[in-house]
């Protein structure tokens, strides 16, 4: 199903959810360091780069766009973390691992809108989301959860309602062959 808003056309999937797509950008393989971007409706709060899909886009190829277009990086695309769920907000996002190779200086969205990016240590990234984007503060426990079990399939993610704490269930269905 597609929505057509002003400015993009709107992807769902069967269940009514908006398919979107992001990646935990890591500075190098020791996965310690992240890139976080700033909020486009709010500056002063961090965000994991990421967006709806477009008609016909897989998930892979809308991540390494995302990442683009909001953080101005490009890098080698690795494992998929997870499938992750926002029941309140009505998403269903594709987090992949990304190692950057190469940062542009000037990109989309720091021309078009002013966002900023910045990197973060994983412990610390996860604390400034967990306020105001607890799927994303997610997707640090899975990543921790998938360095414990390296060879399990990806996780799916749950958060909504009343008390916004991750529920894991194991994916059969979305092995990911990008490794």
């Amino acid at each position: 199903m597609m929505k057509i808003k002003s400015n993009q056309t709107r992807i769902y999937d069967g269940d009514g959810y908006k398919k979107r797509a992001a990646c935990l950008c890591f500075r190098n393989e020791s996965e310690k360091e992240v890139l976080l971007v700033s909020s486009s409706r709010t500056q002063d709060k961090w965000i994991v780069p990421g967006g709806g899909m477009e008609p016909e886009e897989e998930p892979n190829v809308a991540a390494v766009r995302e990442v683009c277009e909001e953080a101005g990086v490009k890098g080698t695309l690795g494992r998929l973390l997870g499938i992750f769920e926002n029941t309140d907000r009505k998403h269903r996002t594709y987090v992949y691992v990304l190692m950057v190779t190469e940062m542009l200086e000037d990109w989309e969205d720091s021309v078009n809108i002013g966002r900023k990016r910045e990197w973060f240590k994983t412990d610390d990234a996860s604390r400034v989301l967990q306020c105001h984007k607890p799927v994303q503060a997610s997707y640090f426990e899975a990543l921790q959860q998938g360095c414990l079990s390296s060879n399990m399939p990806p996780l799916v993610a749950t958060i909504g309602g009343g008390d916004h704490s991750p529920t894991y269930n194991i994916n059969h269905n979305s092995r990911s062959s990008i490794r």
